[in-house]
Protein backbone atom coordinates (compact mmCIF):
# COMPACT_ATOMS: atom_id res chain seq x y z
CA UNK A 1 0.00 0.00 0.00
CA UNK A 2 1.61 3.59 -0.92
CA UNK A 3 1.60 6.39 1.32
CA UNK A 4 1.69 9.77 0.45
CA UNK A 5 4.37 10.22 3.44
CA UNK A 6 7.28 9.03 0.86
CA UNK A 7 7.49 5.33 2.52
CA UNK A 8 5.38 2.40 1.52
CA UNK A 9 3.20 0.62 3.96
CA UNK A 10 3.28 -3.02 3.70
CA UNK A 11 0.82 -4.71 6.01
CA UNK A 12 2.01 -7.83 8.01
CA UNK A 13 0.17 -10.51 9.42
CA UNK A 14 0.07 -11.26 12.84
CA UNK A 15 2.84 -8.56 13.37
CA UNK A 16 3.03 -4.18 13.17
CA UNK A 17 3.25 -2.93 10.09
CA UNK A 18 6.36 -2.29 7.99
CA UNK A 19 7.46 1.44 6.82
CA UNK A 20 9.38 1.36 3.83
CA UNK A 21 11.63 4.13 2.19
CA UNK A 22 12.57 2.13 -0.90
CA UNK A 23 10.76 3.83 -3.56
CA UNK A 24 12.75 3.09 -7.10
CA UNK A 25 15.50 1.08 -5.14
CA UNK A 26 14.95 -2.89 -5.54
CA UNK A 27 14.55 -5.01 -2.15
CA UNK A 28 15.00 -8.60 -2.35
CA UNK A 29 12.68 -11.67 -1.42
CA UNK A 30 15.36 -12.40 1.62
CA UNK A 31 15.29 -8.98 2.85
CA UNK A 32 11.38 -8.31 2.72
CA UNK A 33 11.04 -11.65 4.46
CA UNK A 34 13.26 -11.22 7.48
CA UNK A 35 11.45 -7.61 7.71
CA UNK A 36 8.20 -9.04 8.24
CA UNK A 37 10.12 -11.57 11.08
CA UNK A 38 11.03 -8.30 13.01
CA UNK A 39 7.62 -7.41 12.93
CA UNK A 40 5.86 -10.57 14.45
CA UNK A 41 7.81 -10.07 17.34
CA UNK A 42 5.51 -9.16 20.28
CA UNK A 43 8.28 -6.96 21.43
CA UNK A 44 8.18 -4.24 18.56
CA UNK A 45 6.62 -0.79 19.20
CA UNK A 46 4.46 0.35 16.75
CA UNK A 47 6.31 0.02 13.45
CA UNK A 48 9.61 -1.68 11.87
CA UNK A 49 11.32 1.42 9.05
CA UNK A 50 13.00 -0.06 6.37
CA UNK A 51 15.50 2.11 5.03
CA UNK A 52 16.38 2.31 1.13
CA UNK A 53 19.50 0.71 1.34
CA UNK A 54 18.25 -2.32 3.11
CA UNK A 55 19.15 -5.95 2.45
CA UNK A 56 19.38 -9.29 3.96
CA UNK A 57 21.32 -9.31 6.78
CA UNK A 58 22.80 -11.77 9.92
CA UNK A 59 19.98 -11.79 12.33
CA UNK A 60 18.23 -9.08 11.03
CA UNK A 61 17.68 -6.72 7.98
CA UNK A 62 20.31 -4.86 7.28
CA UNK A 63 19.02 -1.07 6.67
CA UNK A 64 16.18 -1.64 9.52
CA UNK A 65 14.81 0.25 11.85
CA UNK A 66 13.72 -1.99 15.38
CA UNK A 67 12.08 -0.03 18.10
CA UNK A 68 10.89 -2.60 21.20
CA UNK A 69 9.76 -2.15 24.67
CA UNK A 70 11.18 -3.47 27.55
CA UNK A 71 13.55 -5.31 25.31
CA UNK A 72 16.33 -5.80 23.34
CA UNK A 73 17.31 -8.15 20.01
CA UNK A 74 21.79 -9.14 20.37
CA UNK A 75 21.53 -10.23 16.86
CA UNK A 76 19.60 -7.48 15.53
CA UNK A 77 22.24 -4.98 16.98
CA UNK A 78 24.60 -7.91 15.41
CA UNK A 79 28.13 -7.96 16.15
CA UNK A 80 30.33 -5.12 14.75
CA UNK A 81 28.65 -3.83 17.49
CA UNK A 82 29.21 0.87 17.21
CA UNK A 83 29.89 0.01 13.81
CA UNK A 84 29.32 3.17 11.91
CA UNK A 85 31.33 6.72 10.06
CA UNK A 86 33.61 9.37 11.30
CA UNK A 87 34.31 12.45 8.62
CA UNK A 88 36.46 15.54 9.09
CA UNK A 89 36.74 18.91 6.98
CA UNK A 90 39.94 20.45 7.28
CA UNK A 91 41.37 23.60 5.42
CA UNK A 92 43.16 22.03 2.44
CA UNK A 93 42.04 22.38 -0.80
CA UNK A 94 42.31 19.83 -3.95
CA UNK A 95 45.15 21.97 -5.58
CA UNK A 96 46.92 21.07 -1.87
CA UNK A 97 46.88 17.39 -2.55
CA UNK A 98 49.95 16.06 -4.50
CA UNK A 99 49.60 15.07 -8.25
CA UNK A 100 50.48 11.23 -7.47
CA UNK A 101 48.36 10.38 -4.66
CA UNK A 102 50.07 6.82 -4.06
CA UNK A 103 52.44 8.21 -1.37
CA UNK A 104 49.68 10.09 0.74
CA UNK A 105 47.82 6.32 0.23
CA UNK A 106 51.23 4.27 1.46
CA UNK A 107 51.24 7.04 4.41
CA UNK A 108 47.72 6.30 5.48
CA UNK A 109 48.11 2.29 5.48
CA UNK A 110 50.89 2.97 7.83
CA UNK A 111 49.96 4.93 10.09
CA UNK A 112 46.51 2.72 10.81
CA UNK A 113 46.55 -1.34 11.07
CA UNK A 114 44.35 -2.69 8.60
CA UNK A 115 42.81 -5.93 7.35
CA UNK A 116 43.30 -9.00 9.20
CA UNK A 117 45.03 -12.81 8.16
CA UNK A 118 44.43 -16.09 9.60
CA UNK A 119 45.30 -17.00 13.20
CA UNK A 120 47.19 -20.04 11.58
CA UNK A 121 49.80 -17.42 9.94
CA UNK A 122 51.02 -15.71 13.19
CA UNK A 123 50.33 -12.34 14.81
CA UNK A 124 46.80 -10.64 13.69
CA UNK A 125 48.42 -7.79 10.75
CA UNK A 126 45.36 -5.78 11.69
CA UNK A 127 46.34 -4.78 15.14
CA UNK A 128 49.02 -3.22 16.85
CA UNK A 129 52.23 -5.25 17.68
CA UNK A 130 52.84 -1.88 20.37
CA UNK A 131 49.78 0.18 20.69
CA UNK A 132 50.84 3.86 20.17
CA UNK A 133 50.49 7.13 22.10
CA UNK A 134 46.84 7.96 21.13
CA UNK A 135 45.46 4.49 21.96
CA UNK A 136 46.65 4.55 25.14
CA UNK A 137 45.34 7.80 25.93
CA UNK A 138 42.11 6.29 24.75
CA UNK A 139 42.19 2.91 26.24
CA UNK A 140 42.84 4.45 29.76
CA UNK A 141 39.31 5.52 29.77
CA UNK A 142 37.36 2.81 28.80
CA UNK A 143 39.40 0.16 30.82
CA UNK A 144 38.02 0.57 34.05
CA UNK A 145 34.70 -0.45 32.52
CA UNK A 146 35.99 -3.58 30.71
CA UNK A 147 37.48 -5.32 33.67
CA UNK A 148 34.48 -4.93 35.63
CA UNK A 149 32.52 -6.70 32.47
CA UNK A 150 34.98 -9.19 32.20
CA UNK A 151 34.66 -10.05 36.09
CA UNK A 152 31.41 -11.44 35.14
CA UNK A 153 32.47 -12.54 31.36
CA UNK A 154 36.19 -13.38 31.71
CA UNK A 155 36.46 -14.34 28.15
CA UNK A 156 36.13 -11.31 27.07
CA UNK A 157 39.85 -10.61 28.46
CA UNK A 158 41.23 -12.58 25.97
CA UNK A 159 39.99 -10.70 23.09
CA UNK A 160 42.05 -8.62 20.70
CA UNK A 161 41.03 -4.89 22.96
CA UNK A 162 43.79 -2.67 23.61
CA UNK A 163 45.68 -3.43 20.62
CA UNK A 164 42.69 -3.52 18.33
CA UNK A 165 42.16 0.22 18.99
CA UNK A 166 42.68 2.69 16.67
CA UNK A 167 42.51 -0.17 13.78
CA UNK A 168 40.69 -0.28 10.68
CA UNK A 169 39.56 -4.03 10.43
CA UNK A 170 38.56 -5.40 7.03
CA UNK A 171 35.77 -6.35 4.91
CA UNK A 172 34.01 -2.84 3.61
CA UNK A 173 35.95 -0.55 6.42
CA UNK A 174 37.73 1.82 4.85
CA UNK A 175 39.56 4.62 5.24
CA UNK A 176 39.26 7.81 1.99
CA UNK A 177 40.40 11.54 1.90
CA UNK A 178 37.62 13.41 -0.44
CA UNK A 179 36.90 16.41 -2.24
CA UNK A 180 33.37 18.39 -1.57
CA UNK A 181 31.31 19.98 -4.17
CA UNK A 182 33.96 23.41 -3.41
CA UNK A 183 36.98 21.34 -3.75
CA UNK A 184 37.70 21.32 0.36
CA UNK A 185 39.29 18.28 1.83
CA UNK A 186 37.46 16.20 3.82
CA UNK A 187 38.99 12.60 5.71
CA UNK A 188 36.69 9.85 6.13
CA UNK A 189 36.44 6.30 8.20
CA UNK A 190 34.22 3.35 8.55
CA UNK A 191 34.58 1.43 11.78
CA UNK A 192 33.86 -0.41 14.67
CA UNK A 193 34.14 -2.38 17.71
CA UNK A 194 36.88 -4.32 16.38
CA UNK A 195 37.34 -7.84 17.93
CA UNK A 196 36.20 -7.02 21.24
CA UNK A 197 32.51 -5.95 19.67
CA UNK A 198 32.60 -9.43 18.13
CA UNK A 199 32.65 -11.40 21.24
CA UNK A 200 30.57 -8.96 23.01
CA UNK A 201 28.01 -9.35 20.24
CA UNK A 202 28.70 -13.44 19.82
CA UNK A 203 28.19 -14.15 23.50
CA UNK A 204 25.43 -12.38 24.00
CA UNK A 205 23.67 -13.39 20.63
CA UNK A 206 23.78 -17.21 22.32
CA UNK A 207 22.96 -16.26 25.63
CA UNK A 208 19.50 -14.95 24.22
CA UNK A 209 19.16 -18.12 22.02
CA UNK A 210 19.45 -19.70 25.48
CA UNK A 211 17.21 -17.87 27.44
CA UNK A 212 14.64 -17.94 24.12
CA UNK A 213 14.45 -21.93 24.54
CA UNK A 214 14.23 -21.72 28.18
CA UNK A 215 11.26 -19.62 28.00
CA UNK A 216 9.77 -21.52 24.93
CA UNK A 217 9.51 -18.47 22.70
CA UNK A 218 7.80 -19.49 18.96
CA UNK A 219 10.02 -17.25 17.30
CA UNK A 220 9.75 -16.79 13.27
CA UNK A 221 13.45 -16.66 13.21
CA UNK A 222 15.89 -17.86 15.85
CA UNK A 223 18.30 -15.53 15.13
CA UNK A 224 15.40 -12.69 16.74
CA UNK A 225 16.25 -14.03 20.32
CA UNK A 226 15.68 -11.11 22.60
CA UNK A 227 16.35 -10.13 26.55
CA UNK A 228 13.46 -8.53 28.05
CA UNK A 229 14.11 -6.06 30.90
CA UNK A 230 14.14 -8.32 34.23
CA UNK A 231 15.68 -11.13 32.37
CA UNK A 232 18.98 -12.21 33.84
CA UNK A 233 21.59 -11.12 31.49
CA UNK A 234 19.95 -7.97 29.93
CA UNK A 235 21.10 -5.50 32.49
CA UNK A 236 24.88 -7.12 31.86
CA UNK A 237 23.98 -6.82 27.80
CA UNK A 238 22.73 -3.44 28.15
CA UNK A 239 26.00 -2.60 29.76
CA UNK A 240 28.48 -4.52 27.29
CA UNK A 241 26.33 -3.18 24.11
CA UNK A 242 26.91 0.42 25.68
CA UNK A 243 30.52 -0.12 26.35
CA UNK A 244 31.48 -1.59 22.73
CA UNK A 245 29.80 1.41 21.30
CA UNK A 246 31.83 4.05 23.44
CA UNK A 247 34.56 1.64 21.70
CA UNK A 248 33.83 2.08 18.75
CA UNK A 249 33.25 5.80 18.39
CA UNK A 250 36.92 5.89 20.41
CA UNK A 251 38.64 3.50 17.54
CA UNK A 252 37.87 5.90 15.02
CA UNK A 253 38.23 9.19 16.71
CA UNK A 254 42.15 7.33 17.04
CA UNK A 255 42.20 6.48 13.72
CA UNK A 256 41.10 10.00 12.73
CA UNK A 257 44.30 11.76 14.36
CA UNK A 258 46.78 9.23 13.15
CA UNK A 259 45.11 9.86 9.44
CA UNK A 260 45.74 13.53 10.21
CA UNK A 261 49.20 12.48 11.39
CA UNK A 262 50.05 10.56 8.22
CA UNK A 263 48.71 13.42 5.83
CA UNK A 264 51.19 15.94 7.49
CA UNK A 265 54.00 14.11 7.09
CA UNK A 266 52.87 14.03 3.18
CA UNK A 267 51.62 17.80 2.73
CA UNK A 268 54.12 20.18 3.70
CA UNK A 269 51.41 22.86 3.62
CA UNK A 270 50.00 23.73 7.33
CA UNK A 271 46.30 22.97 7.82
CA UNK A 272 43.49 22.82 10.38
CA UNK A 273 41.89 19.77 10.94
CA UNK A 274 38.29 19.14 12.17
CA UNK A 275 36.60 22.07 10.70
CA UNK A 276 33.63 20.04 10.73
CA UNK A 277 33.61 16.41 12.51
CA UNK A 278 30.57 13.82 12.28
CA UNK A 279 30.82 10.53 14.05
CA UNK A 280 28.15 8.61 14.20
CA UNK A 281 27.22 5.02 14.45
CA UNK A 282 24.80 2.81 12.57
CA UNK A 283 24.95 -0.81 13.94
CA UNK A 284 23.78 0.00 17.68
CA UNK A 285 21.10 0.16 20.18
CA UNK A 286 19.62 3.48 22.62
CA UNK A 287 17.12 4.91 25.00
CA UNK A 288 14.98 6.71 22.94
CA UNK A 289 11.42 8.29 23.16
CA UNK A 290 9.17 8.15 20.36
CA UNK A 291 5.77 8.59 19.98
CA UNK A 292 5.19 9.36 23.93
CA UNK A 293 7.08 6.01 24.82
CA UNK A 294 10.79 4.79 26.24
CA UNK A 295 11.72 2.28 23.75
CA UNK A 296 14.95 0.48 22.51
CA UNK A 297 15.86 1.56 19.14
CA UNK A 298 18.10 -0.84 17.31
CA UNK A 299 19.29 0.30 14.29
CA UNK A 300 20.92 -2.54 12.11
CA UNK A 301 22.56 -0.20 9.22
CA UNK A 302 20.76 3.22 9.98
CA UNK A 303 21.69 6.36 10.95
CA UNK A 304 20.31 8.60 13.68
CA UNK A 305 18.51 11.62 11.68
CA UNK A 306 17.12 14.18 14.27
CA UNK A 307 16.17 17.37 13.37
CA UNK A 308 19.59 19.12 12.64
CA UNK A 309 21.47 16.76 13.38
CA UNK A 310 24.61 15.44 11.28
CA UNK A 311 25.11 12.73 9.60
CA UNK A 312 27.16 10.33 6.86
CA UNK A 313 25.74 8.40 4.33
CA UNK A 314 28.63 6.87 1.93
CA UNK A 315 28.36 5.39 -0.99
CA UNK A 316 30.52 2.72 -2.11
CA UNK A 317 34.74 2.66 -3.86
CA UNK A 318 33.88 4.82 -7.05
CA UNK A 319 31.06 6.42 -5.65
CA UNK A 320 29.61 9.28 -4.20
CA UNK A 321 29.37 10.12 -0.22
CA UNK A 322 26.92 12.53 1.72
CA UNK A 323 26.90 14.44 4.69
CA UNK A 324 23.20 14.76 5.86
CA UNK A 325 21.34 16.83 7.88
CA UNK A 326 18.37 15.27 9.82
CA UNK A 327 15.03 16.13 9.00
CA UNK A 328 13.51 14.68 12.50
CA UNK A 329 10.97 12.56 10.82
CA UNK A 330 8.84 10.87 13.38
CA UNK A 331 7.78 7.51 10.91
CA UNK A 332 11.59 6.10 10.78
CA UNK A 333 11.84 6.69 14.18
CA UNK A 334 14.09 10.16 13.03
CA UNK A 335 16.63 7.54 10.86
CA UNK A 336 17.97 7.08 7.81
CA UNK A 337 20.26 5.07 5.54
CA UNK A 338 23.77 4.23 6.58
CA UNK A 339 25.11 3.91 2.70
CA UNK A 340 24.15 2.69 -0.45
CA UNK A 341 23.41 -0.98 0.89
CA UNK A 342 24.85 -4.40 -1.19
CA UNK A 343 22.75 -5.16 -4.36
CA UNK A 344 24.34 -8.67 -4.31
CA UNK A 345 26.77 -11.00 -1.66
CA UNK A 346 30.18 -10.81 -1.73
CA UNK A 347 30.52 -14.42 -3.39
CA UNK A 348 28.46 -13.28 -6.36
CA UNK A 349 30.48 -9.90 -6.68
CA UNK A 350 33.72 -12.01 -6.99
CA UNK A 351 31.99 -14.42 -9.41
CA UNK A 352 30.59 -11.68 -11.63
CA UNK A 353 33.20 -9.40 -11.86
CA UNK A 354 37.07 -9.03 -12.90
CA UNK A 355 40.39 -7.44 -11.47
CA UNK A 356 39.32 -5.08 -15.44
CA UNK A 357 36.05 -4.31 -14.06
CA UNK A 358 37.54 -2.75 -11.10
CA UNK A 359 39.94 -0.85 -12.58
CA UNK A 360 37.17 0.73 -14.82
CA UNK A 361 34.49 1.28 -11.99
CA UNK A 362 37.54 3.20 -9.59
CA UNK A 363 39.42 4.91 -11.66
CA UNK A 364 40.89 8.06 -10.73
CA UNK A 365 40.90 6.72 -7.17
CA UNK A 366 44.43 6.06 -5.50
CA UNK A 367 43.47 2.81 -3.91
CA UNK A 368 43.97 -1.41 -4.30
CA UNK A 369 42.95 -2.44 -7.86
CA UNK A 370 43.24 -5.82 -7.04
CA UNK A 371 40.96 -9.33 -6.79
CA UNK A 372 40.80 -9.26 -3.24
CA UNK A 373 38.86 -6.24 -2.93
CA UNK A 374 36.91 -7.29 -6.35
CA UNK A 375 33.65 -7.93 -3.93
CA UNK A 376 33.56 -4.29 -2.84
CA UNK A 377 33.44 -3.13 -6.49
CA UNK A 378 30.58 -0.51 -6.86
CA UNK A 379 28.54 -2.37 -8.78
CA UNK A 380 28.26 -4.78 -5.55
CA UNK A 381 26.11 -1.68 -4.15
CA UNK A 382 22.75 -0.27 -4.73
CA UNK A 383 22.78 2.90 -6.81
CA UNK A 384 23.46 5.97 -4.14
CA UNK A 385 21.67 8.10 -6.07
CA UNK A 386 18.14 5.79 -5.78
CA UNK A 387 18.95 5.76 -2.17
CA UNK A 388 19.44 9.08 -1.57
CA UNK A 389 16.07 10.08 -3.86
CA UNK A 390 14.03 7.61 -1.69
CA UNK A 391 14.57 9.32 1.81
CA UNK A 392 13.93 13.13 0.59
CA UNK A 393 11.66 13.06 3.51
CA UNK A 394 14.40 11.77 6.10
CA UNK A 395 17.59 13.82 5.42
CA UNK A 396 18.45 16.94 3.67
CA UNK A 397 22.24 17.07 1.63
CA UNK A 398 24.59 19.50 3.21
CA UNK A 399 28.21 17.98 1.26
CA UNK A 400 28.75 15.65 -1.60
CA UNK A 401 31.52 13.91 -1.64
CA UNK A 402 33.90 12.21 -4.07
CA UNK A 403 36.68 10.27 -3.02
CA UNK A 404 40.65 10.49 -4.68
CA UNK A 405 42.22 7.81 -2.22
CA UNK A 406 40.59 5.09 -0.85
CA UNK A 407 42.37 2.54 1.43
CA UNK A 408 40.41 -0.71 2.05
CA UNK A 409 40.85 -3.10 4.92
Amino acid sequence: MKSDKGYTLHQVENGVPVKMWTRGVPVEAEAQRQLENAARLPIVFRHVAAMPDVHYGIGATVGSVIPTFKAIIPAAVGVDIGCGMMACKNTLHARDLPDNLGPLRSAIEKAVPHGSNPRRMGRDKGSWETPPGETDVAWAKLVDEFDLLCENYPRLKATNNHKHLGTLGGGNHFIEVCLDEAGAVWFMLHSGSRGVGNAIGTHFIELAKKDAELHQRNLPDQDLSYFEEGAQHFGDYVQAVGWAQKFARANREVMMQRVVAAVRKVIAKPFDAQVEAVNCHHNYVSRETHFGENVFVTRKGAVSARLGELGIIPGSMGARSFIVRGKGNPESFMSCSHGAGRAMSRTRARKLFTVADQIAATQGVECRKDADVIDEIPMAYKDIDAVMDAQKDLVEVVHTLKQVVCVKG
